[in-house]
């Protein structure tokens, strides 16, 4: 009988462990280690954040879900991995440090036989001084806790709009290194939504400041669109809605400081700026979470598992090649540790070979360049095909063939809301195949036949659905394995 520790229970970890609960024989062990009591959508956060939605709406107790399919669960966070075993037993272990209030400090070591490590992001905001809520000076929608802030410092802006009071909001990333823009610019437009729907919009000035080198980039270089028998980019599609509800743009910025009430930046050009603000959300870049791994006799062996920025090393091709020599086939397909064949890193936790978008430097030598994203849909495939592979392993012997997610041959379906309301909201919706472009296959780099992008009052419906439908699957309520990741 083996057993399988899964760290993290965001959509790639929890995906893994429900396909594992449902596929494995009887008699094989499948423990969650998390250091949250609860699972959160996170891309309902942006409603939440403009005071759209109820924080409870977007979060459920993962312990019950685990119950009732026979999953383990630690609330705790992982600190350090044993791969080959300790000098008491052989067998890999993880230690973990119990985070629920019951056991709070408490430290533990479990043994495994499989490991997915889907711990998902640690949000440095330390990297950028000043930014963040928790003693900095801007706001953020990462954590349903962040988004319930978010919200009320937007209403509190409102209120002053509302006064006769113009105010500056400032929303976008707070470093050079950021990802997620998608995440950035879907909050933008909500809050152009509400403060038209509050009245206030002439009495407020917009701006969404980016690290992208220019608007449409998201982290993924752009795409190309073909509708209709014509192509346009996704530069000029999304230029035009920002042109269409009067938000400024400030693209290629790297944030040095957030101070209370001012903003200072670099932009491409290598010229400094300050920009002074009544309100700010602005996000993070991404590290891996603190995590070592040893050898038997203690010694670290970190640098073996993991790549300087915290995420896990797998089968990606890690040489560093100039951007024009970059390929499709440098990005990782079965998710693999690069050191040892019973660990897999997904989603997040896994260490992109390099970055989709071009990376560019100031002419002080500043390095902006936008990380590549891989939440939502890509996460839950890799989770899924990690707990396959997993299976496979089990059931056929240590030779069966792995299961791929490939993000060079995935395609992504994004819907971006820019508003939210049954008859006045709208979203974004985009799909792109694949996530890394492949000049090698596609002149554009993507497969023009299903690279697509419209905004509309239907786009917001989907949102919608999604977000229903996604906490249904992660419930894992009847026929939840369905629904696509």
């Amino acid at each position: 009988m083996s057993d399988i520790v899964i760290l993290g229970a965001g959509v790639s970890g929890h995906t893994a462990a429900l396909h594992l609960s449902r596929l494995l024989p009887e008699g094989h062990t499948i423990t969650v280690v998390s250091p949250n009591a609860d699972w959160n959508w996170i891309p309902s956060n942006i409603w939440v954040g403009v005071g759209r939605m109820d924080k409870k709406k977007v979060l459920f107790p993962l312990g019950p879900v685990y119950r009732k399919k026979g999953i383990r669960f630690e609330q705790a966070r992982a600190t350090a991995l044993w791969p080959e075993g300790d000098e008491a037993d052989s067998r890999p272990a993880v230690d973990i440090v119990c985070t629920d209030k019951a056991r709070s400090g408490e430290q533990k070591r479990i043994r495994y036989d499989y490991l997915i490590n889907a711990t998902g992001p640690q949000l440095r905001f330390d990297l950028t001084k000043g930014l963040g809520p928790e003693g900095g000076h801007s706001l953020s929608v990462c954590t349903a806790e962040h988004a319930v802030a978010a919200a009320q410092g937007l209403a509190d802006t409102i209120r002053e709009l509302k006064k006769g009071n113009p105010q500056t909001l400032i929303v976008g990333t707070g470093h050079g290194t950021c990802t997620c823009e998608g995440a950035a610019f879907e909050y933008a437009f909500n809050v152009e939504h509400e403060l038209r729907a509050a009245g206030v919009r002439d009495k407020a000035r917009l701006i969404y400041l980016t690290n992208e080198p220019e608007l449409g980039d998201f982290g993924v270089g752009g795409m190309v669109f073909k509708q209709e028998g014509y192509e346009t980019t996704s530069k000029i599609w999304t230029e035009s809605l920002f042109r269409e509800r009067g938000v400024e743009a400030i693209t290629g910025a790297h944030v040095h400081e957030v101070k209370d009430g001012v903003v200072h930046f670099e932009t491409l050009d290598g010229t400094f700026h300050d920009l002074e603000f009544n309100f700010a959300m602005l996000l993070p870049p991404f590290g891996g979470v603190p995590l070592t791994a040893h050898a038997p006799d203690g010694s670290d062996i970190s640098e073996r598992l993991f790549a300087p920025n915290g995420f896990m090393k797998v089968d990606a091709d890690y040489s560093k090649k100039p951007y024009s020599e970059w390929k499709a086939s440098d990005w990782p397909e079965t998710c693999l540790a690069a050191a040892y064949d019973n660990i897999w890193a997904v989603g997040i936790a896994f260490a992109p070979p390099h970055q989709i978008s071009e990376p560019r430097t100031t002419p002080n030598g500043t390095l902006i360049a936008p990380a590549p994203p891989r939440t939502g849909q890509p996460s839950g495939e890799m989770g899924k095909a990690a707990a396959l592979s997993i299976v496979e392993r089990i059931t056929k012997g240590p030779d069966a063939k792995l299961h791929t997610a490939s993000m060079a041959r995935l395609g992504s379906a994004c819907v971006a809301s820019a508003g939210t309301g049954l008859t006045t909201g709208s979203a974004a919706s985009m799909v792109m195949m694949p996530i890394v472009p492949d000049k090698d296959k596609y002149p554009s780099g993507r497969d023009l036949r299903y690279t697509t992008g419209e905004i509309g009052l239907s786009g917001h419906w989907t949102k919608l659905l999604l977000h229903y439908m996604f906490i249904y699957k992660a419930k894992g309520l009847p026929g939840w394995q369905f629904i696509p990741e």
